[in-house]
């Protein structure tokens, strides 16, 4: 029997337990395997139950204000659909109770029913059958009914975003984030300086009309010394990942549903990921998604704790078009390119792991010389799966503005949720690891800064820390 839970979009469905194949079975009744069919079909509703777990209805139900309150924090008047989810899983536990005891009745009969046929009381043991049917099919009912109230509950559940932190800002803007940190000095350009998306015709390093013709409005064509910039920023990037103990991997581009699921993609962002609808893949809007789901499902051992991965990928995003200088050029993109890390964390180290984080791309902008500053995003610009998130800016002198370059998160246990990611700790009990994840870097911005604040009048010169990599020392 088959209890893993099958995906599809917009709802989650399970596989049904098929009762028809065991209508014969009940006619020519065999208490032996009425038996097994009873500790089946428990079986069966027992991984449905625990199916809820995932996101954490115990706690919704015993902390209903303190959730409320929290969810407030992201501008999200949650108490309707908190209510809502209550009142689903005070029906599916009391369906569930009558189910235990209509299954335990059954199996009473079912021995009971053995033991009249073996002392040949054959007319006692047919009246106690004919119940055994009837309880059939009440089960069946309720079984159904438990699995009805089940989905109903997941979907509400999957509307909840995370939790925020204490340390989350109040806030409903962008422009309600606080500055956290800053550094670097903002160079002064000479008078003809120009943004990037002038420069890269200037010179001939990205193509954006090219990338037009061949797909459409988003994805860039990198020519000459511009593919060469991006991929030495690949390199460095994943250089100094691994040197700082990040393991890196290879991952496909392409997910299915249930990964989505797992790291909080879907159903939130499914507008803005491309979809493959003949296979049923996403294309993948951040290596997040990939690396992370490689532990979906496991147990991992208390000693294996910190693990550490990073990634490079394409990212592929559905955004909504807009027009301006805040999206024009490398601004904003369909396709980009984006090297990523992942941390599984104990949860009594996660915090500290997220410190370590920032300072780990902080190092990296203080390598390339880059003017920065650092975000605590307020809740209302907070993502649908973060329990606290830095934004990393870059300062463009050219467009004079700053560029989200980085997003570094603690999810706490939300994806871990999601994902069934647990560990056995010294007790050998399982708990759930807290998940992290950052960019490190996405490169569309972080080119673009490059670009513009280290524009001369005789060409582009290349950060220092970079020309080992490119092979060339400037871009003119």
């Amino acid at each position: 029997m088959n209890h893993h839970k099958t995906f599809k979009k917009n709802s989650v469905k399970y596989n049904d337990y098929d009762y028809k194949s065991q209508r014969k079975i009940f006619q020519s009744f065999n208490p032996s395997i009425f038996q097994s069919l009873i500790l089946k079909l428990s079986n069966y509703i027992c991984v449905r139950i625990k199916n809820q777990d995932m996101l954490q209805i115990a706690f919704i139900r015993e902390n209903q204000a303190k959730v409320i309150q929290a969810l407030a924090k992201r501008n999200m008047d949650a108490t309707t659909i908190v209510e809502e989810v209550v009142a689903l899983d005070e029906n599916r536990r009391a369906t569930q109770v009558e189910l235990d005891n209509t299954l335990a009745e059954s199996n009473k009969l079912s021995k009971d029913i053995g033991a009249l046929m073996k002392s040949g009381e054959k007319s006692k043991a047919e009246i106690l059958k004919a119940k055994t049917v009837a309880l059939k099919e009440k089960s069946k009912d309720l079984g159904e009914k438990a699995d009805a109230l089940a989905d109903d509950l997941l979907q509400k559940l999957y509307l909840l975003p995370n939790l925020p932190s204490d340390l989350v800002p109040e806030g409903k803007t962008p422009e309600d984030n606080e500055v956290a940190f800053q550094e670097g000095e903002i160079p002064v350009l000479h008078e003809n300086a120009q943004p990037h998306w002038d420069l890269v015709k200037k010179y001939d390093i990205i193509d954006f009309e090219l990338g037009n013709k061949i797909t459409g409005a988003g994805f860039p064509v990198y020519k000459g010394k511009g593919a060469k910039l991006q991929r030495a920023l690949i390199n460095y990037f994943l250089d100094k990942n691994t040197a700082a103990g990040y393991n890196e991997v290879q991952v496909p581009h392409l997910v299915n549903e249930a990964s989505g699921y797992g790291t909080g993609q879907l159903p939130d962002k499914e507008g803005q990921m491309y979809h493959s609808t003949i296979d049923d893949l996403y294309l993948i809007p951040t290596a997040e998604v990939p690396v992370t789901n490689l532990y979906r499902d496991v147990i991992l051992n208390e000693k294996d704790l910190p693990i550490l991965n990073t990634a490079y990928t394409p990212c592929f995003r559905r955004e909504a078009g807009s027009y301006g200088a805040h999206v024009r050029g490398l601004n904003r993109l369909h396709q980009f390119d984006k090297v990523e890390i992942v941390r599984i964390e104990h949860p009594d180290n996660s915090y500290k792991a997220l410190e370590g984080m920032v300072e780990h791309v902080k190092n990296i902008l203080q390598e390339l010389k880059l003017p920065y500053r650092i975000l605590r995003l307020c809740g209302g610009d907070m993502g649908f799966t973060s329990a606290l998130t830095y934004d990393f800016e870059v300062f463009s002198t050219a467009q004079d503005r700053w560029l989200e370059i980085s997003s570094v998160s603690n999810f706490e246990t939300f994806q871990a949720n999601r994902l069934k990611l647990r560990y056995r700790d010294e007790n050998g009990k399982t708990q759930l690891a807290h998940t992290l994840n950052g960019s490190s870097l996405a490169l569309p911005r972080v080119l673009a800064g490059i670009l513009e604040n280290y524009q001369t009048p005789e060409g582009i010169v290349i950060p220092e820390v970079l020309r080992k990599y490119t092979g060339f020392d400037i871009i003119d």
